[in-house]
């Protein structure tokens, strides 16, 4: 039985009182999963780097812009060659991360010498650009070719993020990861997902499902759901979430009709028979049939 109103103990930390990496471990644990840039640069002299950053994430679409930070060492307070090879460029790729990639993309992770290069360590392939300099990793399934326009220092401390401001200049992606729709699907592409400590996400499988919220539909509202659905001992949060988002209240005959309905009837003998309603329309809510639940639910309201 779920009780929505059950209380949950709750601690309260002020950040300034944690070390740096147990404040860095708090973030990344709650803030998750997050997209993975696997960036590619070049310093002055055309040499690579390749390293993946999980504070990331795209911010406009037009113009097409992407925001990524390499932030200062914990341990030292020194920076990467990301950041050195940014403001020496201005030019960067940013490649996707698919689950066929996850274990190279980790060896990037690795502090090599900067002399060093990440695709020959890893065995990722470099190809060329079309608009900048730095390299494309041919096994990523998608590659953004970016034009850095502002870095933004945040600070001088170790773990001080370094937000680099990226614009879109030319996207290259494989056409195996389109749907019959012709946009991308997330089966397809089977992106990684970044966790706390060493954990990761597969965003593919059972694990990606559709929430069907049209925009243009105007939901009724928590407000307007039956007191006994929101006091309801058996129907969760999400429950309620999607009764919620119906656009009309259901029609007082196609509730009432129900009662003809054999596994109804069934349930309004029983001793509770709202909560054995709640049971039922909880079924057809994890199957998605969200106009029959409401129905269910409403007729508690005539009891």
């Amino acid at each position: 039985m779920y009780l929505r109103t059950k209380f949950i103990p709750m601690k309260t930390i002020d950040p300034n009182t944690l070390g740096l990496r147990d404040l860095h471990q708090f973030l990344i644990g709650a803030v998750a999963p997050r997209p993975i840039a696997f960036v590619s640069t070049v310093d002055e002299a055309g040499n690579p780097n390749l390293a993946p950053y999980s504070f990331f994430n795209v911010f406009s679409a037009k113009p097409p812009v992407f925001i990524f930070s390499s932030n200062r060492r914990g341990r030292d307070n020194t920076t990467k060659d990301t950041l050195h090879n940014v403001e020496a460029t201005g030019e960067v790729v940013i490649n996707i991360v698919s689950y066929d990639i996850v274990q190279q993309m980790s060896i990037c992770s690795i502090d090599y010498p900067s002399d060093i290069s990440e695709f020959e360590k890893s065995g990722l392939t470099p190809i060329p650009s079309e608009l900048v300099r730095p390299f494309r990793v041919k096994e990523a399934p998608v590659q953004f070719e970016c034009k850095v326009q502002q870095v933004i220092k945040l600070a001088e401390t170790g773990g001080a993020g370094n937000l680099i401001i990226c614009e879109l200049v030319m996207i290259h992606y494989s056409e195996h990861i389109l749907g019959e729709n012709g946009r991308i699907n997330p089966h397809k592409i089977d992106l990684m997902g970044r966790m706390g400590q060493s954990y990761y996400v597969r965003a593919s499988g059972e694990a990606v499902y559709d929430i069907d919220r049209p925009s243009h539909q105007i939901g009724i509202g928590y407000d307007q759901l039956p007191k006994s659905v929101r006091e309801s001992l058996i129907l969760t949060g999400n429950n309620l979430g999607q009764l919620a988002g119906i656009s009309h209240i259901p029609d007082t005959e196609a509730v009432l009709d129900l009662k003809t309905d054999p596994e109804i009837f069934e349930a309004l003998k029983k001793e509770h028979p709202i909560q054995e309603l709640h049971s039922i329309a909880q079924r057809y809510l994890e199957e998605e049939n969200i106009g029959k639940a409401a129905r269910i639910v409403w007729l508690g309201e005539y009891l």
